[in-house]
């Protein structure tokens, strides 16, 4: 009898759990009191490469894999491409940004044949600004490949890397003001 209330008191917290977690999206069981502000939504605009020598594929890879990896973080409500005619109808809207600083391409073969040459590097400037331009995150992220794998690879460890540090930012809870 106690073994049968043990399995029936485990169930329901089960159950009590799902339901949390569906209702606040995780928030109730990393100890956030409430459900969370409705989520902003992100428009990720071109990589721009400015005065580098950066090969097309990179920008567009850059691009796709922030498009990968930004709803993994689950902070916005939808994560839209540049130009994208949801954005205009966005309560919240962010803008990310990003700005290549630094390219240094790498050798495969090199990477192959010796572990401390080779690497491909990445460093770009990533913001969330509002449709006003008021910057509400900024940080410089890089992203590499140092051992194993193609020159490309360096795109998707920066997209992770962007990803993570927006995960970890603490983005306003308050409405933006109304746009025009």
């Amino acid at each position: 009898m106690n073994l049968l209330r043990k399995a029936s008191v485990a169930a329901a917290v089960t159950v009590a759990v799902a339901v949390m977690e569906c209702a606040f999206g995780g928030a109730a069981l990393a100890g956030n009191a409430g459900p969370p502000s409705t989520p902003w939504t992100v428009e990720v605009d071109r990589v721009n490469a400015g005065t580098l020598n950066l090969a097309p594929e990179f920008e567009v890879a850059i691009y796709e894999n922030l498009m990968q990896e930004l709803p993994k973080t689950r902070r916005f409500s939808a994560v839209l491409r540049t130009g994208d005619v949801h954005a205009s109808e966005a309560p919240r809207l962010v803008i990310l940004k990003t700005n290549v600083e630094s390219y240094t391409p790498g050798s495969e073969t090199k990477r192959a044949v010796t572990t401390v040459a080779g690497a491909t590097k990445l460093k770009v400037r990533v913001q969330l600004c509002t449709r006003e331009g008021q910057v509400l995150f900024e940080r410089v992220v890089e992203g590499n490949v140092r051992f194993f794998g193609g020159n490309l690879r360096a795109t998707e460890n920066l997209a992770r890397a962007v990803a993570k540090a927006i995960e970890q930012s603490a983005l306003p809870n308050s409405e933006p003001p109304p746009h025009a």
